[in-house]
């Protein structure tokens, strides 16, 4: 048995998809400010790192949501693992758009969903989760029945736990902040003195500040 949670976020630093900068933080699209950056994207250019996430992400699938009808990718990170994960599980797949096109037929979901279907989003990552729950939404809105979401990848924030309980909607990742930060570690990738930056972060990131 695979213990994809430790061999994921090995895999992930082997490609260089996470940076470390406890020092010189990153600034992500929300402006918050972060010691990590994430982007998993670079898997899908390494075979050996997709296939391992795709394995992983359909046993999850499996052991989550065995009810599973339907695999619907979250645009457009998640669009590829989707198709893979629909592959290896002989299921159909749908993907999802942030919002909807702004011309044709201005569709948000491509391919056929059926009212009363059970899906399962993939996500490339979780962060506080308002992204994808907007795809989620978009899915029941269509009449879809969202089992639940899964990532490659989440950073265990507590605004996503409130986000994706405030919407009864249950959530699993193949591999999370706290482990991959005991890889950089065990890699030499991280030094014991930033140890205590990266978790105060992920304890309240909104309130952490670097100059």
């Amino acid at each position: 048995m695979i213990d994809y949670k430790k061999a994921v976020a090995e895999s992930l630093l082997d490609i260089e998809a996470v940076k470390f900068q406890p020092n010189e933080p990153f600034t992500w699209a929300s402006g918050l400010k972060s010691p990590i950056y994430t982007d998993n994207r670079l898997a899908i250019a390494f075979p050996a790192v997709r296939n391992l996430i795709a394995a992983g992400l359909a046993d999850l699938i499996k052991i989550q949501y065995p009810d599973v009808e339907i695999i619907g990718g979250v645009a457009t990170a998640g669009i590829p693992y989707a198709a893979w994960v629909a592959q290896i599980m002989d299921l159909p797949m749908i993907y999802v758009r942030s919002k909807p096109k702004d011309h044709g037929a201005g569709k948000q979901i491509e391919g056929v969903l059926t009212a009363g279907q059970k899906i399962v989003l993939i996500d490339d990552l979780i962060s506080t989760g308002g992204s994808v729950l907007g795809t989620v939404a978009a899915a029941r809105r269509e009449g879809g029945t969202v089992l639940g979401v899964v990532s490659i990848f989440s950073y265990e924030l507590a605004a996503a736990d409130d986000n994706f309980g405030a919407v009864q909607t249950p959530f699993a990742s193949l591999t999370t902040y706290s482990a991959l930060i005991t890889a950089a570690q065990a890699k030499g990738l991280i030094v014991e003195s930033d140890l205590e930056t990266l978790h105060q972060w992920r304890e309240n990131p909104s309130a952490w500040h670097k100059s």
